[in-house]
């Protein structure tokens, strides 16, 4: 059992009392909310939606969402920025948070590993499916049918067509960073999957060019060039510019997206389409938040091209029937790990500033760059030139800047960040590992080197946002009066963990006593405040407020309940993480 020191008891109380007085708040007795009304089905009206193929289609689907790259780069490096000049930009926190400060299952994430346990076999699993895990050994010849070339992406492929396990497309690792590109899309999904985000199925994966077989008269357009012939020639030469093992190719499989695709998702306003998308996504804590899992991995294609909305369709006929509801995915985390560009002035600043930062550069005019950068640090680690400038040393969480400004990791707070943190604690070291070894990397060193980094940069990461507000995460009622949790910066030992020093002080007066787990769960006994019965449930003089301190994070956590008497016990209805 803890206690907290007499003196720091009263400057606690002081502190919480003042919070208290400037942003106290009535929690309902009501039960959390944990899951969005967006997940439900909606009717949208039918339109006339000609295709090649069909001029009389009829589609009850949302409109195509066209997003061109050149277009959102442009909005993104200069319109948006200029019209944030003249406008009034209210701020504040993320809305879509609920009364326990957790972030409900919608149409854009859902909790996994943030409340629950997580095997390291799902996690490797990703957002596979068991069915749709690709066995090349046992496959017949010709069984993979090439339908579709790649269409645009910075990486050569085609999609194929494999009967009882679905569409994939199939993705090259040409380019001077073998099997980086591979390892990134899957070890990136695995990641974002295990987070909460929806993303695609991704596999690794090494097989005879014998099992594909070509479909003539295909087409396909990369970027920025005109349409061309997808035939042998085409085929044989991403084929051999892929990083092979013997005889076998690897290639990157992603599995094709269910639902009618209707286009990607914006990071700011809402789909007009859509009558479920009511929060603008930048005000959208997931979204936000995400800003620090893409700092982890140094995701900084994070954009909307690398995006999908798919219409879910009731039933399993029409996939453009209504009603149905939209799913909001992540796509293509190539780019993780150290993805490295033509222009090495250009990559050295991947991470640390946009491609055009007109900050950068107005401090680099005043100061005549002298000031040294984290990219005039930046250096390949001998042996290891497949990550690039991926490191530990030059990172710093809250510095990080993905390729160009994106509405919603703009918008990120602290709070925001922090439930990030909360998320990503949650990935032990054994995990990281496991993340690393998906890679299937030809090297054991290069997967070594992973791990050692991915762990590093979280470290790093959790020692900052871990520290500011409480970490105190999982809490609960335990039998008629106990208030528990455990002290995620504890578990993780961060920074000045060897300070954990729990205190807690309630609305009823003086302090109560923390026992403790090896400092890592905590529970607080009540006393009961109020009769079983007398007083409506709801009453005030059954609603209490419990503030605890862990003597590491500059914040408390405040906890506020309803005593429904020594029968029925307290019932938790509210979290805040005041600013400190």
């Amino acid at each position: 059992m803890r206690t907290l020191p007499k003196p720091r008891v009263v400057v606690l109380c002081l502190l919480a009392s003042m919070a208290c007085a400037a942003d106290e708040r009535r929690f309902a007795l009501k039960a959390p909310l944990w899951q969005d009304t967006d997940l439900r089905s909606v009717v949208l009206p039918c339109r006339q939606a000609p295709t090649p193929k069909d001029p009389r289609h009829i589609s009850c689907a949302p409109e195509e969402y066209v997003s061109p790259i050149v277009w959102d780069v442009v909005d993104n490096l200069f319109f948006r920025l200029v019209s944030g000049v003249f406008a009034v930009s209210p701020g504040g926190e993320a809305v879509d948070v609920n009364s326990l400060d957790e972030v409900p299952d919608s149409a854009w994430f859902t909790n996994r590993l943030g409340v629950r346990p997580m095997s390291i076999d799902e996690l490797k699993l990703g957002a596979c499916e068991p069915s749709a895990i690709l066995d090349p050994q046992t496959d017949a010849d010709g069984s993979w049918i090439i339908d579709k070339g790649k269409a645009n992406g910075s990486s050569a492929g085609f999609r194929v067509n494999i009967r009882g396990k679905g569409k994939f497309m199939l993705k090259s690792d040409a380019g001077g960073q073998p099997e980086r590109p591979s390892a990134a899309s899957v070890i990136g999904a695995a990641a974002y999957h295990a987070v909460g985000f929806y993303t695609s199925c991704e596999q690794v994966v090494y097989f005879r060019p014998s099992l594909l077989k070509l479909t003539p008269g295909l087409r396909y357009q990369a970027n920025f060039n005109e349409e061309q012939d997808f035939d042998q020639r085409a085929l044989d030469k991403i084929l051999a510019d892929t990083p092979k093992r013997g005889s076998l190719v690897r290639m990157q499989a992603s599995a094709w997206l269910p639902g009618q695709l209707v286009g990607p998702f914006r990071y700011t306003g809402t789909r007009h389409d859509d009558p479920n998308d009511a929060i603008p996504h930048d005000d959208r804590r997931e979204l936000r938040g995400g800003r620090l899992l893409a700092a982890w991995l140094d995701h900084f294609d994070a954009r909307e091209q690398n995006s999908m909305d798919s219409w879910m369709a009731d039933g399993t006929g029409n996939p453009e029937a209504s009603p149905g509801r939209v799913i909001h995915y992540y796509l293509d985390t190539s780019d993780c790990l150290g993805s490295e560009w033509d222009w090495d002035v250009l990559t050295r600043r991947l991470g640390h500033s946009y491609v055009l930062d007109w900050g950068d550069l107005g401090l680099d005019f005043v100061t005549l760059g002298i000031p040294t950068r984290p990219w005039d640090r930046a250096k390949h680690v001998p042996g290891r030139e497949t990550f690039g400038y991926f490191d530990v040393d030059n990172f710093e969480p809250d510095a990080w800047k993905n390729e160009y400004p994106n509405a919603a990791f703009s918008r990120m707070t602290e709070h925001d960040a922090a439930w990030m943190a909360r998320v990503l604690a949650r990935f032990t070291p054994e995990m990281v590992s496991a993340l690393a070894r998906m890679g299937q990397f030809t090297d054991p060193g290069n997967t070594e080197y992973l791990a050692g980094v991915l762990q590093g940069r979280l470290t790093k990461i959790l020692d900052r946002y871990l520290t500011r507000l409480s970490p105190i995460a999982d809490v609960h009622i335990e039998g008629s009066g106990r208030l528990c949790g455990v002290d995620l910066a504890a578990r993780r030992r961060v920074a000045g963990s060897e300070r954990v020093h729990y205190g807690a002080r309630w609305t009823a007066g003086g302090s109560l006593a923390v026992p403790t787990d090896d400092a890592v769960r905590i529970c607080v006994a009540l006393p009961h405040v109020a009769p079983d019965g007398g007083l409506p449930d709801d009453a005030i003089d059954r609603y209490v407020r419990v503030t605890i301190d862990d003597g590491i994070a500059e914040g408390a956590l405040v906890a506020y309940l309803y005593d429904l008497g020594p029968s029925r016990g307290y019932r938790l209805v509210g979290l805040q993480r005041p600013d400190p």
